[in-house]
C-alpha cells in the first residue's frame, strides 16, 4: 500500500453522519479483518448503522476473495486510491503494526475516522505523530482496538471501582501467560522489533495491561525485568513488572509466551472485596468473580454480583460505542491520551527492564531513545546490524 499523501487538502470534507449509514472500509484481508472487524461491521449493517464499501490489501488475490465472500463491492490494492474514490467515513486497520502509522495518517487526512488494531503503532513518537493529524474539533479521530474494555462485566466493575463501593483498590495482579512454540516464531516477522514491534509485553499482554489501566486509572511508576529464556528472538519472551498507580495501588504484571497452562487474569484487592477476571481471549459476566470481605452484608454483596444482562467483550461492543461517538462528533474511548496510556506503560516497562531503573509516567519524550524505539538501542536488545554480525 502506498504512503500517505502530503497534501492534507487533497480530499473534500465528508458529508455529515446524521441520517445515513456510516461508510466503512477494511484495510487488511487477513484473519483479524475477516474474522473480527468485518463481522462487527456486518452486524451493525444489519441494524442500519454501517455499510462496508471497500477492502484494501496489497495481495490482489486475497482482497478479491475477501470481497467476493463478504459481498464487499470494491477491492483495492492501493489505500490512497480507495480513499479518493470511495471516501469512507471509517477505516478499520487490520495490518501489521509497522504499517499502522502511515495508513492511519492517510485515512485521517482523507477525513475518515480510524479504528486500528493493537498494538496501535510501534512507538510513542509514532503515536504522537498520528494524534497530530486528528481533527481538533469533532474529529476525525483515531481509536485503538482494545475490546476487553467493553462489555457488561468491565462496565459493572469499572463503576464499582470508580464509586469506591468496595473501598480503595490496594493490590492488583495482571497476567498474560500464554504459550507460543518454536514454529510460531519461525514466521520471519515475529520476534523482531522492526516488524512485530515488541515481544509479549507489546504483542500479547497489551490487552490485559490496558484493561488494568482502564479499571485503576493512571499509573505513576514501573520497575521491570525482561528475558529471553527459550526463544531465539530479538525481543523478550517473558517480562515481569511492579507498577504503582496514581491512586496508591500497587500491581504485579507478568507477560509470557512460555506458559503451557494459558490464562489471562486480572485480580484487584480492594478494602472490602476482591474482584477477579479469569479468561483467555475474551470474557463474559461468568468470567468475573467478586469475593466480599467477611464484614460486608449479604445485601451489599449481592448488589455487587448483579452484572446485569450478559454482554461479552468483543470488537462489536467497541464498534457500537465508536459509531455513537462518530455520530456525536466526540472523541471515542481508546483514542488520544486515553489510548496512549497503555503504550506509554509498555514503553516504560521496556526502558526499566533494559536500564535497570525505575521509570516514571511522563518521563519518556522526544530526545529519549525509548521514545523512538522500544529497545532504546540497549546493548543486547537492540537489533544488530548485518555487517556487525558478519564481522
Amino acid at each position: 500500500m502506498s504512503t500517505p499523501a502530503t497534501n492534507a487538502g487533497a480530499f473534500r470534507p465528508l458529508p455529515p453522519l446524521t441520517g445515513r449509514r456510516i461508510r466503512a472500509a477494511v484495510v487488511g484481508a487477513g484473519a483479524i479483518g475477516r474474522g473480527s472487524h468485518f463481522p462487527a461491521l456486518a452486524r451493525l449493517a444489519e441494524e442500519g448503522e454501517t455499510e462496508v464499501v471497500a477492502a484494501v490489501d496489497i495481495d490482489a488475490t486475497a482482497v478479491g476473495s475477501f470481497c467476493a465472500e463478504a459481498g464487499i463491492p470494491h477491492a483495492y490494492t492501493d489505500l490512497e486510491q480507495m480513499l479518493r474514490e470511495q471516501r469512507p467515513d471509517l477505516v478499520t486497520i487490520c495490518t501489521p503494526p509497522t504499517l499502522h502509522r502511515a495508513q492511519t495518517v492517510a485515512a485521517l487526512r482523507a477525513g475518515a475516522w480510524v479504528w486500528c488494531e493493537k498494538p496501535p503503532v510501534p512507538t510513542l513518537a509514532d503515536f504522537d505523530a498520528v494524534e497530530d493529524e486528528e481533527g481538533k474539533d469533532g474529529g476525525p479521530y483515531a481509536s485503538i482496538v482494545f475490546q476487553h474494555r467493553f462489555g457488561s462485566g468491565t462496565r459493572h466493575v469499572r463503576r464499582l471501582l470508580a464509586e469506591q463501593a468496595m473501598g480503595r483498590p490496594l493490590v492488583a495482579h495482571c497476567q498474560t501467560t500464554w504459550y507460543r512454540d518454536t514454529a510460531y516464531y519461525a514466521v520471519p516477522w515475529r520476534g523482531r522489533w522492526a516488524t512485530e514491534g515488541g515481544g509479549p509485553a507489546m504483542g500479547h499482554g497489551i490487552h490485559q495491561m490496558d484493561l488494568l489501566l482502564d479499571l485503576l486509572g493512571p499509573w505513576s511508576e514501573v520497575k521491570a525485568m525482561a528475558g529471553r529464556l527459550v526463544h531465539d528472538v530479538e525481543t523478550e519472551d517473558v517480562s515481569t513488572a511492579l507498577v504503582r498507580f496514581a491512586n496508591g495501588a500497587m500491581a504485579t504484571v507478568v507477560n509470557s509466551v512460555l506458559s503451557p497452562d494459558e490464562v489471562s487474569r486480572i485480580r484487584i484487592d480492594c478494602e472490602r472485596a476482591t474482584v477477579e477476571l479469569t479468561h483467555l481471549y475474551g470474557h463474559s459476566n461468568d468470567n468475573w468473580r467478586i469475593t466480599p470481605a467477611p464484614d460486608v452484608s449479604g445485601e451489599e454483596a449481592a448488589a455487587w454480583q448483579n452484572f446485569g444482562p450478559d454482554v461479552p467483550s468483543s470488537h462489536l461492543e467497541q464498534l457500537r460505542e465508536l459509531v455513537v461517538s462518530m455520530r456525536a462528533g466526540e472523541r471515542p474511548r481508546s483514542s488520544g491520551t486515553d489510548g496512549r496510556t497503555s503504550l506509554e506503560l509498555i514503553t516504560a516497562l521496556y526502558k526499566s527492564a533494559f536500564t535497570d531503573t525505575t521509570v516514571r509516567a511522563g518521563e519518556i519524550g522526544p530526545g529519549d531513545p525509548y521514545y523512538t524505539a522500544l529497545h532504546g538501542g540497549a546493548p543486547g536488545w537492540a537489533p544488530v546490524a548485518r555487517e556487525e554480525v558478519s564481522a
